[in-house]
């Protein structure tokens, strides 16, 4: 059971790619590519809308809401842009691509940015 899980978190992680290199290519439709990007973005962020400490719910997202995201945003992208970034993701999950730090700490930077933007608002219109 354990191989099983695992081969299929490999297939979403190369989905995941797919969606990624689809959202380059200028043959996908602009709601495709923003669609593509949120998915892209949630699959590799640090941060989850429910933590993973928390038993049970924290994973649940993980095993939902990507999966679904990676299913609805590859019925957006047509089949040749799929074909050819199918190819692509394989090329680099051979490779064995290492972390980049850099991504990584934008994307924490982005949530940060997000909270205040979001205290801020919750500030000026629930404390008047």
């Amino acid at each position: 059971m354990f191989y099983k899980l695992k081969a299929w978190a490999k297939k979403l992680k190369s989905q995941v790619f797919v969606l990624y290199f689809a959202y380059k290519d200028n043959r996908t439709p602009l709601y495709a590519k923003v669609f593509a990007i949120c998915v892209v973005a949630y699959a590799f962020s640090p941060i989850d809308l429910i933590p993973d400490f928390i038993p049970i719910l924290g994973y649940l997202d993980d095993v939902i809401l990507v999966p679904l995201g990676v299913m609805f945003a590859l019925k957006m992208i047509p089949e040749s842009v799929i074909a050819e970034c199918k190819m692509k993701a394989e090329e680099l999950m051979k490779k064995g691509k290492r972390t980049n730090w850099f991504v990584g700490s934008l994307f924490i930077l982005v949530w940060i940015l997000a909270a205040i933007w979001i205290a801020l608002i919750a500030n000026r219109y629930l404390f008047r």
